[in-house]
């Protein structure tokens, strides 16, 4: 199949790892980077124009949409597939020349911050809608979509694998990935209490004064290679959730057991269904929960890397890559409405 994908091409992005797992599938596929709409730099007029105007710049969206068409025109493809493409043109994205068209969406689409109005207006013109959260499967039935594909998130082995240590420094424990709301709390109190032992990396955590005034380690954002450097050097990695998205797993769930990590997370019943508790993981639900993990890592190291890899095994045999992923979209398509 010839597949005109159309996501943020960064790497270390998950669309441009599932991207990557289309043609590791098969098939042939060509890439419009999203990025310049989705996620405008920091400052730039276009970003200027989104905070005020509370919409993508009109002309990133339109130099897009120049590109998919070029795209389109010499490609002819079979498919086109939109990651998160609720900022572009809908009404230009589905009349792009193509026997099927498949929509993406990695995060919560009852969540007004992952939609659009544009997108709801045109969602039931989708052939085929993707979710990584099965609550919406009943929500977007609900809404009078044309068919819609639960699956779950990926780990690519291209940067998601056990990695050599970089430094001397080791952490109890750690956690990468975006600061939220409802995350500030929970890692101050944890950098608090563990101090130099404590791990924190990504947006946003650096602008957090209570953080800052610890004794934790906090970086800023980890992509690609680099993230699984990174796990190498903490002993219980967590795996957080995103109310606003009503998770019950996300990508770090596999990421994590992945690139060699010892899964330290949200007690839900996706993660259950995933690894085993104390063999392949530690899940937790409450605070006191956790501490007592992380009281075992610390007098069991030997043990904690036991479980970790057992985790990684779980995770490499249930086959959990974007190629996995690619192959259930496409056997989506195939089946009927």
């Amino acid at each position: 199949m010839k597949i005109l994908f159309v996501g943020d091409d960064w790497v270390g992005s998950n669309a441009h790892s599932l991207a990557d797992g289309f043609r590791q599938a098969g098939h042939e596929v060509v890439v419009v980077d999203s990025t310049p709409v989705t996620l405008p730099a920091r400052l730039s007029p276009p970003w200027v124009y989104s905070k005020v105007a509370r919409q993508r710049a009109p002309w990133r969206v339109a130099a897009v949409h120049a590109e998919i068409d070029r795209a389109a025109a010499a490609f002819r493809p079979d498919l086109v597939f939109v990651f998160k493409g609720v900022h572009l043109d809908q009404r230009r994205l589905l009349e792009t020349p193509a026997a099927r068209h498949v929509h993406y969406s990695p995060d919560d689409v009852a969540n007004p911050v992952n939609i659009s109005p544009e997108y709801l207006a045109h969602e039931r013109d989708w052939d085929l809608i993707v979710t990584t959260k099965r609550h919406n499967v009943p929500e977007l039935i609900a809404r009078g979509v044309r068919a819609v594909s639960f699956v779950r998130s990926a780990y690519d082995p291209a940067w998601h694998h056990p990695a050599a240590r970089r430094g001397s420094r080791e952490y109890l424990v750690g956690f990468v990935g975006v600061c939220r709301p409802d995350r500030r709390a929970d890692m101050v109190e944890l950098a608090t209490r563990y101090g130099t032992r404590v791990l924190v990396a990504g947006p946003g955590w650096r602008r957090v004064p209570e953080l800052r005034g610890t004794r934790a380690h906090v970086a800023g954002p980890v992509y690609g290679q680099r993230y699984s450097e990174l796990i190498a050097a903490v002993t219980a990695n967590l795996v957080l959730l995103n109310s606003d998205n009503r998770d019950t797993h996300t990508c770090r769930t596999f990421e994590v057991p992945a690139a060699g990590g010892l899964f330290v997370g949200a007690r839900t019943d996706e993660h259950a269904e995933l690894l085993q508790d104390t063999a392949e993981c530690f899940l937790f639900t409450e605070p006191g929960e956790l501490h007592e993990i992380l009281t075992w890592c610390a007098a069991h190291p030997g043990k904690a890397a036991a479980v970790a890899d057992a985790g990684r095994r779980r995770i490499e045999a249930d086959g959990h890559r974007y190629v996995d992923r690619a192959r259930e979209i496409i056997g989506a398509l195939a089946d009927p409405p």
